[in-house]
């Protein structure tokens, strides 16, 4: 029974941290602009590469959700921050997209 549990543990390991959201930002950026006014650019780029996010407001912030199909849900986030904002992007990348930035990071860094 023991040689057993040694690898059906280790997969539920595995599976365990494919599941799992990360809590730290994989990204911070500071922009000159408003929080509205970086959401309204970003969400204009995620359309024309064919993502459908996702946009909620509250009084101090945007949250941009982008759907995924194979891990959790992209998130960028922008706050009031000084003289324009701070954005946070939390993104899952599968192993073999790390390489390159996804359209999503793209969207993000050409609107600063």
């Amino acid at each position: 029974m023991r040689p057993l549990f040694v690898p059906v543990m280790a997969f539920v390991l595995m599976i365990a941290g494919c599941a799992s959201v990360p809590n730290d930002p994989t990204l911070t950026l500071q922009t000159s602009k408003t929080p509205a006014q970086y959401a309204d650019c970003v969400v204009l780029k995620l359309q024309g590469s064919a993502l459908n996010p996702t946009v909620l407001q509250t009084q101090h912030s945007y949250r941009i959700v982008v759907p995924s199909k194979v891990s959790a849900d992209n998130v960028l986030e922008a706050y009031k921050a000084g003289n324009g904002g701070k954005v946070f992007i939390y993104e899952r990348h599968l192993l073999a997209a790390n390489f390159l930035p996804s359209s999503f990071q793209r969207a993000a860094e050409e609107c600063i």
